[in-house]
């Protein structure tokens, strides 16, 4: 393969469901380009870019990883992403910075739960995605029923670019259509002209006039678009197919020029942080414009910077020291030390991803770490913090009075990750209490409080009135003001907004309150003042911390009489199941408070839909084998909040408890009484 030096760049993504291949397929690849001379197996624990060593003796990918190959004239960055669904938040950080994605199928299993998720997500974000179905060679692979079943349950609009001869044994191979052949053709004008109404009226007008090149570069356009799909068929373990992958790989899904342009300012974002051999934060940046250099201070995450000390590009394999990462590139950046995942550097770029919005649904599962020698409870909170960095997801958070520490999950293996890892990278051996669902609070009603400045029993040099209201869904917290912007400092201001959004993390029941409206409807302060000698008098003077405290008596207040209402997370289900069990599985449906809404029949076998809480989908999964023989398949994911019946539950509260003004007074530190 030619492998000349280009400033063409595709950032591709590896997608699949978990067990279908992808990292198999990364393999296969790099020996194709000519980057590695053997390919590794992901159950010998081998291959390039499962390095952590929990991966390797799993057979999983835990964490993206990027290794680098060329296509003729294109430089393909290819980030292999994990597929367990427990690991979803890696494959939501690298969406915002990919050009185009592979989306892999098993030819044996088909469509599965992850792959539909995965592909909703890459048509909503709009990015170009190729489809290559797996294990062509594997018994019970299936060529047709696996082209329906893409159309069926992933995406109507996909063209096959090819055929299989010997489905299910080693010779299986992939044959690929010709350019003129009568039945290609016409399913690419089928396909290609629902999407163009010129090329319709050029086919209606003179069928011949429609020549294969015109049509297979609509076919690049449209991919290129994201609303066609060309479908690949293969092997990653015997190599079939691959040499029209990645034909595909180069003509279909668009590079980037990754000339720099004079003048472009820079621009790029963090989508992956590690440490490094010394424990030094290592980030991966994916560059949209200009070049970030060593020795250059950079911006980045609205307000930060630092001094780059080495830049690694991606090319060929792993990444290389260069003197910089330009326009298109990924590259490696150190010397950043409060650089975060989802940081923007430099400047923002018009592009998805850039405001921190999620593409996947939130954590819905949540369990406290603890230490199995109580003196590693200081290092177990430090090794999290790192670990957090990392996986911003597991929102970590610990208790202030009895300095328990919780972590945010989506499922019972990412536990099972984060004990092995602490483990073996920390020395630090951990149990799990048990796994409780995460629910949120919503804002039914409005409620205002305030305590004024030396008045009744506030011993705070501060006054702050605050109203509570509820906001449109999804619509997180806002603040706003009713008071003079000038009628007390900025910073006493900026305090109480940062208070309440924090003090909004644990509401009246310990959950998240989000959708409302927090108003600042009283402010007052005591300017600064010293004694005759000129000393600063802090017993006469208001500070920032007198607004931090007192904001969450305030606040807690408001929101009680406000009145909030807990909701708990609700997955929609799919759950297929032989025929003659489905009378069976009804009544247990009911007692897990699971409420079907369509039953349909497709031969053999029922397809029950609906919805379940999240708390009971585990449980739904092990009762699932005996219910069914082990024939029922069950494919869930979040799909709103619902309001809890009956009595809601509480969380125990890691702060130092607002609710209670005796016990909270008590446990700040220097108040006056």
């Amino acid at each position: 393969m030619h492998t000349s030096s280009t400033s063409n760049t595709l950032n591709l993504g590896i997608l699949a469901h978990v067990d279908a291949g992808k990292t198999s397929l990364t393999e296969r690849l790099l020996h194709a380009a000519g980057v590695i001379d053997e390919i590794g197996r992901v159950d010998a624990g081998n291959t390039q870019t499962d390095s952590l060593a929990l991966e390797r003796q799993r057979g999983i990918t835990i964490k993206s990883a990027v290794v680098s190959f060329a296509v003729d004239d294109v430089t393909v960055n290819l980030i292999d992403t994990p597929g367990h669904p427990d690991f979803i938040a890696e494959v939501e950080r690298v969406l915002s910075v990919l050009d185009g994605a592979v989306l892999v199928i098993s030819a044996v299993e088909g469509v599965q739960a992850q792959t539909r998720v995965l592909m909703r997500t890459l048509r909503r974000l709009c990015i170009p995605t190729i489809v290559f179905v797996n294990k062509i060679d594997r018994r019970g692979a299936r060529y047709d029923q696996t082209l329906r079943g893409i159309a069926r349950r992933l995406v109507p609009d996909i063209v096959p670019m090819g055929t299989v001869t010997a489905p299910g044994t080693r010779d299986g191979a992939f044959v690929p259509y010709a350019a003129g052949d009568p039945a290609f053709t016409a399913r690419l004008v089928d396909v290609l002209s629902a999407h163009d109404d010129a090329l319709l009226s050029a086919y209606v007008d003179d069928e011949a006039g429609l020549s294969p090149g015109r049509l297979r570069a609509a076919l690049g356009t449209q991919t290129g678009q994201a609303l066609v799909h060309p479908v690949f068929f293969g092997s990653a373990a015997t190599g079939a197919g691959i040499g029209e992958l990645m034909a595909g790989i180069r003509e279909l899904l668009p590079a980037e020029d990754g000339t720099p342009r004079a003048g472009d300012p820079v621009s790029g974002t963090v989508f992956k942080v590690e440490r490094g051999d010394a424990g030094e934060k290592v980030a991966y940046v994916r560059m949209f414009a200009g070049t970030v250099r060593t020795r250059d201070r950079l911006p980045f995450g609205g307000g930060r910077e630092g001094k780059v000390t080495a830049v690694s590009v991606f090319d060929r394999g792993s990444a290389a020291a260069r003197e910089g990462v330009s326009a298109g590139q990924i590259g490696k950046l150190w010397g950043l030390g409060d650089i975060r995942i989802g940081d923007v550097v430099g400047v923002p770029h018009a592009r998805r991803g850039g405001d921190g919005q999620h593409f996947f649904s939130p954590p819905t599962l949540e369990t406290v770490v603890v230490p199995v020698r109580p003196g590693d409870r200081g290092a177990l909170h430090l090794a999290l913090a790192q670990l957090a960095e990392q996986d911003p997801l597991i929102n970590l958070r610990q208790g202030d009075l009895r300095q328990e520490v919780y972590v945010s999950l989506y499922g019972e293996v990412q536990k099972e990750v984060i004990q092995a890892t602490l483990l073996d990278e920390y020395g630090i051996d951990v149990t799990f209490r048990e796994t409780t669902t995460i629910c949120v609070e919503r804002v039914t009603g409005s409620g205002s409080a305030f305590e004024i400045i030396d008045k009744d029993d506030n011993p705070f040099l501060a006054t702050v009135g605050l109203r509570v209201d509820p906001g449109p869904p999804d619509s997180g917290v806002e603040f706003r003001l009713e008071v003079e912007l000038g009628s007390m400092p900025y910073a006493f201001f900026r305090a109480v907004e940062e208070t309440v959004r924090e003090t909004l993390l644990q509401g009246v029941h310990g959950w998240e309150v989000g959708d409302c409206v927090v108003t600042m409807t009283h402010s007052g302060y005591w300017p600064r003042q010293s004694h005759a000698h000129g000393t600063f008098d802090k017993s006469m003077s208001s500070t920032a911390g007198d607004f931090r405290q007192l904001t969450p008596l305030v606040l807690l207040s408001a929101l009680r009489r406000a009145g909030t209402e807990v909701h708990e997370p609700l997955h929609r289900f799919g759950l297929s199941v032989p025929d003659d069990v489905f009378g069976q599985l009804l009544p247990a449906l009911s007692r897990l408070r699971a409420v079907p809404h369509a039953q349909t029949a497709h031969g053999t076998s029922y397809l029950v839909e609906g919805e379940i809480p999240a708390a009971r989908v585990h449980e739904l999964e092990q009762l699932l084998p005996s219910l069914t023989r082990g024939e029922g398949e069950l494919e869930s994911a979040f799909e709103r909040y619902q309001p809890v019946p009956g009595e809601p539950p509480n969380r125990p509260r890691t702060d130092r408890n607002p609710l209670c003004r005796k016990e909270y007074l008590r446990e700040v530190a220097g108040v006056r009484r």
